[in-house]
């Protein structure tokens, strides 16, 4: 799991192993993650976009930048929240995601929430 706070903007972030998706035997792990976003500050704010840093246990990085999330671009007046779940694949049994979404004001200011470094694990695979 995962907390940041940015300017007011609380990201929490609970992943999960996703076996139903997952096919082990053909390198292919799938992993779900739900994300809060929180506007514990006093000023609205709107999400953007999105940028996100993938990384397996090879090393292997993939970048993903979008507009959104889930295909919205929420407003959080001070004290609202946004939560929605998403997904990713690995080729291996765990690796870790990080990352930020960029948010505006009503006055147009511009600043990056960033999002912390959480783990992405088939249970028991590192032990």
């Amino acid at each position: 799991m995962s907390t940041t706070t940015t300017e007011g903007i609380r990201i929490t972030v609970k992943p999960a192993y996703w076996p139903e998706r997952s096919a082990p035997e053909s390198g292919h792990y799938a992993f779900m993650y739900t994300v809060e976003i929180a506007n514990v500050g006093n000023l609205p704010a709107q999400l953007r976009s999105r940028h996100w840093v993938i990384t397996d246990a090879h090393g292997r990085i993939e970048e993903v930048r979008g507009e959104g999330v889930v295909g919205k671009q929420p407003r959080l007046e001070p004290g609202e929240r946004f939560e929605y779940t998403s997904w990713a694949m690995l080729r291996t049994a765990f690796g870790s995601m990080r990352g930020s979404y960029a948010l505006v004001r009503p006055n147009g200011l511009q600043f990056d929430a960033q999002i912390g470094e959480f783990a992405l694990t088939l249970p028991n695979a590192l032990h």
